[in-house]
C-alpha cells in the first residue's frame, strides 16, 4: 500500500569546481511509501550541514567514498518515527540517523538510533551531543591530550566545532584559551560568550602576528580546523613537545589546485612537536564517557550551545554555501518545516 505522503529532498547534480554554487544542486519531489516489514519512516526535524561534506562532493578516492551525482544528499539528521513496521521503534520515538537532507527518511529499524529522553533540545544530537561535540571532546582530550595549565589555540573558534573544543578545554583546567574567528562580531562572542581568554580576526593581520600577540609566550595544544597559514602559525607558537589536533583545513576545501604545506615543518623536530590528524569514527569506544561529561555540563548549564538555523529543506543548499563562507556561528542546522 502506497502512502499518500511526498517528500522534498536536495541531490547532487554536479561536482562543483571551487566555491559550491545553487546550481549544483536540485530540489525533488518524491512520493515516500509507507513502511514495510521491519521498516520505519522518519519525519525528519533538522539536518546538519558539515564542512567535510564538501570533500564527497569531488569524485576522488577519500576516507568515505564521493556523494553520488543524482541521488539525495547524505548526512546525519534527527526526526520523529511516524510510522513503524518494527518492534524496536514505535511512533513518536526521537531518532538520529545518516539517510540525508530529505524531508522524511525510510529504512530498516537499525538504520536509526533512538535518541536518549532528557532535556536537550533534539538539535542538540547533531551539535554538542553529536558528531560535532564528540570531535571536540576526543581532539582536545585524546589527540592532543589536553592537561590542566596548557595554553591552547583553536582555529575555526566561532564554528560548531571549534566553539566546543575551546569549551572544553576551559572546563578541563586549560590555563589560557585563544581562538580565531573570520570577524570583530565573532570575536566578542568567543570571549564574551563562550569564555575563551582571548582571540583575533584573522583577516586584520597575519595569523602568526595575531596569534604571538594573543599568546606572547606559545602554546601548548592546537585544534586545527582551518589548516594552512594558521597551522603554520601554530606550529612557530608551539612550545617543545607541544601537540596539535588536526581536525579540518577548511580554508582549503574549495581549492582546484594543491595547496602549498606549512613551511616550518623542520620546527617539528627540535621542539619535539606531535601533529596527529584523527577521524572521531575511530573513537566510538568513548562514546559513553563523552556523553556523561558534555551531557552533564550542558544539563548543568556550563557549556553553551551554539546554532545557526537556517528554516526549509529547499534551504539546505545555501546553508552549506553559507557555512563555507563562514556566516555561521556555532553549529549549521537546516530546520525541516511542515507536518
Amino acid at each position: 500500500m502506497k502512502s499518500s505522503r511526498s517528500s522534498k529532498e536536495i541531490h547532487l547534480i554536479a561536482r562543483p569546481h571551487g566555491e559550491p554554487q545553487k546550481s549544483d544542486f536540485a530540489l525533488v519531489e518524491t512520493a515516500v511509501p509507507d513502511p514495510g516489514p521491519g521498516q520505519v519512516l522518519v519525519r525528519n526535524r533538522f539536518l546538519s550541514v558539515d564542512p567535510y561534506m564538501r570533500g564527497r562532493m569531488r569524485d576522488a578516492r577519500s576516507y568515505v567514498p564521493p556523494f553520488a551525482l543524482g541521488a539525495v544528499m547524505t548526512g546525519m539528521a534527527v526526526g520523529e518515527v511516524v510510522a513503524s513496521q518494527s518492534p524496536d521503534l514505535a511512533a513518536g520515538d526521537s531518532v538520529l540517523h545518516d539517510l540525508g537532507w530529505r524531508e522524511y527518511a525510510l529504512g530498516p529499524a537499525a538504520a536509526f538510533g533512538r535518541v536518549p529522553a532528557g532535556d536537550a533540545p533534539l538539535s542538540a544530537w547533531l551539535g554538542v551531543l553529536g558528531m560535532v561535540g564528540m570531535t571536540a571532546w576526543v581532539g582536545i582530550l585524546e589527540i592532543a591530550a589536553l592537561q590542566p595549565g596548557d595554553v591552547v589555540f583553536v582555529s575555526g573558534a566561532a564554528g560548531a566545532v571549534g566553539s566546543l573544543a575551546g569549551q572544553i578545554a576551559r572546563l578541563r583546567g586549560a590555563a589560557r584559551v585563544v581562538g580565531s574567528a573570520g570577524s570583530a562580531a565573532k570575536v566578542r562572542y568567543v570571549c564574551d560568550d563562550l569564555g575563551f581568554d582571548a582571540a583575533f580576526n584573522y583577516h586584520e593581520g597575519s595569523p602568526a602576528q595575531l596569534l604571538a600577540e594573543a599568546a606572547p609566550d606559545g602554546i601548548d595544544v592546537y585544534y586545527d580546523n582551518v589548516g594552512g597559514e594558521h597551522l603554520e602559525a601554530a606550529i612557530g607558537a608551539l612550545r617543545p613537545r607541544g601537540r596539535a589536533a588536526l581536525c579540518g583545513a577548511i580554508s582549503q576545501y574549495n581549492a582546484e589546485e594543491p595547496a602549498p604545506g606549512p613551511r616550518n615543518l623542520a620546527l617539528l623536530i627540535g621542539k619535539r612537536l606531535t601533529l596527529r590528524g584523527f577521524l572521531v569514527g575511530d573513537h566510538v569506544d568513548r562514546r559513553a564517557a563523552f556523553l556523561a561529561e558534555v551531557g552533564g555540563w550542558l544539563a548543568e548549564g556550563r557549556i553553551r550551545l551554539s546554532e545557526t538555523i537556517v528554516d526549509g529543506v529547499e534551504n539546505a543548499p545555501a546553508a552549506f554555501i553559507g557555512l563555507m563562507r563562514g556566516e555561521n556561528v556555532g553549529k549549521m542546522l537546516v530546520r525541516v518545516g511542515g507536518d
